[in-house]
């Protein structure tokens, strides 16, 4: 009888460790997060992602980069749990999502970042005014430059440049499209009389090996230095972005669609979080949810 007990034993406890077995299967299977992001992003996202997957082996997070306007399209497809983009969700938006899907999806400032204006180094100008940007997008300006943007009518550099530069006229706007930031700044490197417009993580990391070549062949424009009591310029780098000096700084938005918390609030959490907002400081923009210290220093330049 004894035999018969230990061997009865043996078999449920195997059954439920083949069962066990089976729901870590299952969620390790389940466990990807559809995540859609603007190109614009995609240097600071990835590497975002290296160090959250790295981290945490477990919680893979399946991204598509694409234009702004597709990943807001996207935000409506079911297996699409967060976008990163550079406008957050309005109360109307928000109200048709609970409408449609009963979900509220939820805004989360993540950082700030800028949109760099990029020209040839062969270029005559390098100093512009809103203005002078403007004329040259509705296609007025007397300067010989030809606007070029990583896409024609969805990306958020194109519609940064309709509501916030060209005061929402639509219709005034003239450019050159091509499919992405990096084929932006090749083509710029290669025609003096174009003028690109990028995202700054895509050309303002002077550590990373692909953008120091690319700022061999290029070089980022000065525009006014917006709030300065004197008349001098800006240039977008980190210090200018933190005191919105530089007039082309925009906000990089995560909004998560989950009914309950899951993979997407995790990878949130950790972009908000320390590691996640020194990798944004790390990739030369300023973190929206940890204090950026500036620090006056004075630097002896004689030699020793």
């Amino acid at each position: 009888m004894t035999k018969y007990f230990y061997i009865f034993l043996f078999f449920i406890f195997y059954s439920c460790k083949n069962k066990d077995a089976v729901q870590v299967n299952q969620i390790k299977d389940t466990s990807a997060v559809m995540l859609a992001a603007d190109e614009a992003f995609r240097p600071v996202i990835e590497e975002q992602l290296k160090v959250f997957q790295a981290l945490q082996p477990g919680r893979k997070i399946a991204v598509e980069y694409k234009p702004e306007a597709e990943c807001w399209n996207d935000l409506y497809r079911k297996d699409v749990g967060m976008v990163i983009v550079s406008k957050n969700l309005s109360s109307s938006e928000a109200a048709y999502f609970y409408d449609s899907l009963r979900l509220y999806p939820q805004n989360h400032l993540l950082a700030y970042d800028a949109i760099a204006l990029v020209l040839s180094r062969q270029s005559r100008d390098s100093v512009f005014t809103v203005d002078q940007v403007a004329a040259i997008l509705n296609g007025k300006s007397s300067m010989p430059y030809r606007a070029v943007f990583d896409g024609k009518k969805a990306t958020g550099s194109v519609r940064f440049a309709v509501d916030s530069i060209l005061q929402g006229k639509a219709k005034d706007l003239r450019l050159n499209a091509l499919s992405s930031s990096s084929e932006v700044i090749r083509y710029v490197s290669d025609h003096s009389d174009a003028l690109g417009f990028v995202g700054i993580s895509w050309i303002g990391h002077p550590e990373d090996p692909e953008q120091a070549e690319h700022r061999k062949k290029v070089r980022l424009a000065w525009l006014p230095c917006r709030g300065c009591k004197d008349s001098s310029f800006s240039y977008p780098v980190q210090e200018e972005i933190f005191y919105r000096r530089y007039p082309f700084t925009r906000a990089i938005y995560a909004i998560v669609k989950e009914r309950e918390p899951g993979r997407a609030s995790e990878f949130i959490n950790f972009m908000k979080g320390d590691q996640g907002q020194l990798l944004f400081r790390r990739m030369y923009l300023v973190s929206a949810k940890r204090p950026f210290v500036v620090r006056e220093t004075i630097m002896n330049t004689k030699m020793p």
